[in-house]
């Protein structure tokens, strides 16, 4: 049996672009700066790597389908970060924004990585993005890696 898998090597001629709804930015920074140096540390060229800043998670779809539009990425990673309050904005916010991520990556037939944070206190966020659980832009980009990488091998 011939397994086809993706290993976390970039050649360093890949387009990628961050997109990080900046709304809980004390967070998401820590996110886009996980993200940034897992693309360096796997080979990527800096000066292939964007970044696209929106107001919140629940705008990055729009961007998203816009950068996937245009040509210019070969995949891209997504950011953010939404914390449940007192009311159902929570719920509404982190489905819609991860719908929309999927849709539009499908859409696209392009990498995609979801790392939009979606917990119940500041804690556990803080916790996900660089303390005790690791941090989740850096895992989103190197899904976007593997990704690359995987849909190289099955020749895109």
């Amino acid at each position: 049996m011939k397994i086809i898998e993706g290993n976390l090597r970039l050649k360093g001629n890949e387009r990628v672009a961050i997109i990080n709804g900046r709304f809980n930015h004390i967070i998401t920074d820590r996110l886009v700066e996980g993200a940034k140096d897992a693309f360096k540390r796997h080979g990527g060229n800096e000066d292939n790597l964007d970044l696209i800043l929106v107001p919140g998670a629940f705008e990055i779809p729009f961007a998203l389908e816009k950068a996937l539009s245009s040509g210019k990425y070969d995949a891209i990673c997504c950011v953010g970060a939404v914390i449940r309050g007192a009311t159902p904005h929570f719920d509404y916010i982190s489905a819609e924004a991860t719908k929309g991520i999927a849709t539009v990556g499908i859409k696209h037939g392009k990498p995609v990585s979801n790392g939009v944070l979606t917990t119940d206190t500041i804690e556990q966020a803080i916790e996900r993005a660089g303390s005790k659980v690791g941090n989740k832009g850096a895992e989103a980009m190197i899904t976007i890696i593997e990704m690359l990488d995987l849909y190289s091998e099955m020749g895109k």
